[in-house]
């Protein structure tokens, strides 16, 4: 059975309601993975999203900053939330669908802008939770189960990932600190980087291009900081994917796109 999943930052779900229907058009996923809807769970533009025919809908949210949430189009058998750090600012929530498949979505913080934990509180609150989901996932007991990870991680690992390695080495996002953090994170489940199976380096691949960018597209500054990572159990299963770069030109877009898994299970 086919299946499609996207996942995308909206950086502002009530701004980018137009955004998410002219996704949902192009690409038609049957899961649709959304960060930073900044919007408490209560409010969330649940009528319009079913409109679009995501019945089924697992919100965490809060006012104003981060949270996530997962609709689909299939039932879910379970959902469920995780606060990371002592701190409830709505960053993971999580399914299982009917056929088994459980699907994490996060929202890792971006840490700021100085890449030193001991002057830099929200840097270290980035490595923290980097931290944290590491233990988490080496405490996992089974290791088959059907499970997928997405999510802006906020980290662009690979130096194919950024459009200057060097540049942007003592930048927060690819510093080494940081990339090791996430490498971690990876092996502790033996994850598979899915975008990266389809699309090896060194081809260059982004998600993300700062507003700051007056042409973003001639200027070409971009990261990918938006993941994909399958387990073991799955990996097998890619069928295809994609980011859809042009999605950064649409009308009142984020500053992130959308990226898209198909798997066949």
């Amino acid at each position: 059975m086919p299946l499609r999943i996207t996942t995308l930052n909206v950086n502002s779900i009530r701004i980018r309601l137009e955004l998410i229907r002219q996704v949902v058009a192009t690409l038609d996923p049957d899961v649709l993975c959304l960060q930073e809807i900044k919007i408490e769970t209560e409010r969330f533009p649940t009528a319009e999203l079913a409109a679009l025919g995501f019945q089924h809908q697992h919100v965490y949210g809060q006012k104003a900053y981060h949270g996530v949430a997962i609709l689909a189009k299939r039932p879910f058998h379970s959902v469920g939330t995780r606060a990371w750090c002592g701190s409830d600012h709505a960053r993971h929530c999580f399914v299982t669908l009917e056929n088994g498949l459980e699907i994490h979505d996060f929202y890792v913080p971006a840490g700021g802008d100085i890449p030193d934990p001991e002057i830099n509180p929200k840097f270290r609150h980035k490595l923290e939770m980097l931290a944290e989901m590491t233990h988490w996932l080496e405490g996992m007991e089974a290791r088959d189960h059907p499970m997928v990870l997405v999510g802006d991680l906020n980290i662009a690992p690979l130096e194919e990932d950024v459009w200057s390695h060097k540049q942007l080495l003592n930048v927060v996002s690819h510093t080494p600190v940081e990339v090791e953090a996430l490498l971690r994170l990876q092996r502790a489940y033996d994850f598979t980087d899915a975008l990266r199976v389809l699309t090896p380096p060194p081809a260059k691949l982004y998600s993300w291009w700062s507003y700051r960018n007056r042409d973003w597209a001639l200027s070409d500054r971009g990261r990918r900081l938006d993941h994909v990572w399958l387990a073991p159990a799955i990996k097998d299963r890619l069928a295809g994917g994609s980011i859809l770069r042009e999605a950064r030109g649409w009308l009142q877009p984020s500053d992130h796109v959308p990226v898209t898994v198909d798997l066949d299970l």
